[in-house]
């Protein structure tokens, strides 16, 4: 198993060094790919990206939000749920999905606050366009994978976060997992979507490089 990490924001780099671990572990015939992943989110091209490979990728992909402390914001939401397997270790978090601009548009003077006030409450079309298509991107791989769609969308629209204990009860992930061995050996013999086909993940006498 390939072990890769991504510890900090999700930008062009991120993106580059995973694809690029993608093609070499597939070509090296790994079991699976196991990414451990702690950030804050980060861009959203970067983030699709990498969720191509995932969806492309011809072995599977466990990522999993590790140590205790860790959390998948934002971009890291959209990755986990996008992945083959979702795990996360007690003590981490998950959520806060909605897209945020990195450069907002400054908004036009208003002779009044209270009119100041309700137009800054009131999204604009574009915002909600934005919205609107997140949600539907990550309620997709929600239901391919068959994970918790409504908690999904509500990370998006209402910037919810979830403990790795209330995931795994709302099956938001698959496991909850103190160590990656602990984790492989949980999830040895179960079945996943890869492709569009059910396949079942055949992960003994594994070794991690």
């Amino acid at each position: 198993i390939v072990v890769l990490s991504i510890n900090g924001a999700i930008g062009p780099a991120y993106a580059d060094y995973f694809v690029r671990s993608v093609d070499y572990a597939s070509n090296n015939n790994a079991a699976a790919i196991l990414l451990t992943m702690d950030t804050p989110g980060g861009l959203d091209k970067s983030m699709r990206v990498m969720i191509q490979a995932i969806s492309q990728s011809s072995i599977p992909i466990i990522t999993y939000i590790t140590p205790t402390g860790a959390r998948a914001a934002s971009a890291g939401t959209y990755l986990l749920y996008a992945s083959h397997v979702a795990a996360m270790t007690p003590g981490t978090n998950l959520g806060a999905a909605t897209p945020v601009s990195l450069a907002p548009s400054p908004s036009t003077p208003s002779a009044t606050p209270e009119n100041s006030e309700k137009k800054e409450s009131s999204p604009s079309a574009m915002e909600k366009k934005v919205v609107n298509d997140a949600v539907a991107y990550i309620k997709g791989f929600a239901d391919i994978h068959n994970r918790n769609a409504e908690w999904a969308e509500d990370a998006v629209r209402n910037a919810v976060s979830i403990t790795a204990t209330e995931a795994l009860e709302k099956n938001v992930i698959d496991y909850v997992a103190e160590s990656k061995e602990s984790l492989i050996e949980q999830i040895n013999g179960k079945s996943i979507i890869m492709n569009g086909k059910r396949e079942t993940l055949t992960l003994e006498n594994i070794t991690f490089t």
